[in-house]
C-alpha cells in the first residue's frame, strides 16, 4: 500500500474553512447553532455527542444538548423537534439515531425541517441529492467520503467506483454524488452475485455494510483506492473496519483506516453544514 487516507487532516481542513465563514457570520450578529437531540444513554450516541461537543469550537459552531429519558415518548421527542424548528438561533438539529422502538422514527424525522436537517434524514434532503439540486444536505458520512477523496487528490470523473452497502446513511446517496462527479458506479449489496470481481474491477472501493473484516484481498486489486466506512468491534472489543486491512494493505494503492479514517471527516462534515445552514438562514 502506497498511502494510508487519514482523516484527521480532511478534517482539519473542513473545520478551518468552516470557521472562516463562521466568523463572517458573527460579525453579522449570527452565531452557528447546532441542536444535538438524544434519546436515551446508548454509548454509541455518547460517544458521537462527546465527539461533536470536542471538535465544535474548531468549526466555529455552537451545541446545545437535548437529552431526553430512554422512555420519552413520541411526543415529547416531536415537541423538542418542533421547538427547534420553530428557534431562529438554531441552524441545524442532529438527531442520534437509531431511536427506541416504542418511537416511530420515519415519522419523527420528516417532522425536522429541511433547512435544519443537517444530516440528510428527512425525504427532501434526500430528494436533493438524488436530483443534484443541492438544496438540501446529504447524509455526513455519506459526503465524508467524497471530501476525503478530493482531499487526497483521487479522481472520479470516468473512473468506476463499487460501493458495498446500500443504505439510505452510505451507500445510495454517496452514489449519487459519485455520479454527480461522472463516476461510473455500481451499487453492491448481500445479493450481489461475483461481488469479488466487481470490487476488483473497480477503480474506487466504498466498503459500508458493518461486518467486521468482511473484505480481504480477494475483493481488491492495485492500484485501487479503498474506503473503509465500517465501525465494528471484533471479539477482544477492538475497533476496525469492514475490510480486513492486515490482508489488504499489501494489496492496494491507498486505504482509509478504522479508526482514523472517514469518522473525523463525518464529524466534520456534520459541522461545516451546520455552517452552511446559518449562511443560508442568514440571506432569509
Amino acid at each position: 500500500m502506497r498511502k494510508l487516507l487519514r482523516g484527521k487532516p480532511v478534517a482539519e481542513a473542513i473545520a478551518a474553512a468552516a470557521h472562516k465563514r463562521a466568523d463572517i457570520l458573527r460579525e453579522g450578529g449570527i452565531i452557528p447553532a447546532l441542536a444535538v437531540v438524544r434519546v436515551g444513554d446508548n454509548p454509541g450516541d455518547l460517544a458521537y455527542e462527546r465527539t461533536i461537543l470536542k471538535h465544535a469550537e474548531a468549526a466555529g459552531v455552537e451545541v446545545r444538548t437535548v437529552s431526553l429519558d430512554a422512555d420519552a415518548s413520541q411526543d415529547v421527542l416531536s415537541v423538542v423537534i418542533c421547538q427547534i424548528n420553530e428557534d431562529p438561533s438554531v441552524h441545524g438539529c442532529l438527531l442520534m439515531r437509531p431511536l427506541p422502538a416504542h418511537i416511530d422514527e420515519a415519522a419523527v424525522c420528516e417532522l425536522l425541517d429541511p433547512r435544519k436537517d443537517i444530516d440528510g434524514i428527512t425525504r427532501a434532503s434526500l430528494a436533493s441529492v438524488f436530483a443534484g439540486s443541492g438544496d438540501g444536505f446529504a447524509p455526513s458520512t455519506a459526503e465524508a467520503c467524497i471530501r476525503m477523496l478530493d482531499f487526497y487528490n483521487v479522481p472520479l470523473d470516468g473512473r468506476r467506483a463499487a460501493v458495498v452497502g446500500r443504505s439510505l446513511v452510505v451507500g445510495k446517496p454517496l452514489s449519487m454524488l459519485l455520479l454527480a462527479r461522472n463516476a461510473t458506479v455500481t451499487m453492491c449489496h448481500s445479493h450481489t452475485g461475483n461481488l469479488d470481481a466487481i470490487t476488483r474491477g473497480a477503480d474506487v472501493v466504498v466498503c459500508a455494510v458493518g461486518k467486521a473484516r468482511a473484505f480481504d484481498q480477494r475483493f481488491f486489486s492495485a492500484d485501487q483506492t479503498v474506503l473503509d466506512v465500517g465501525i465494528n468491534f471484533d471479539e477482544s472489543g477492538a475497533m476496525c473496519g469492514d475490510v480486513h486491512a492486515d490482508s489488504v494493505e499489501s494489496v492496494v494503492a491507498a486505504l482509509s483506516p478504522v479508526p482514523g479514517g472517514i469518522g473525523s471527516v463525518t464529524t466534520a462534515v456534520t459541522l461545516d453544514h451546520v455552517v452552511t445552514a446559518a449562511e443560508r438562514a442568514s440571506l432569509n
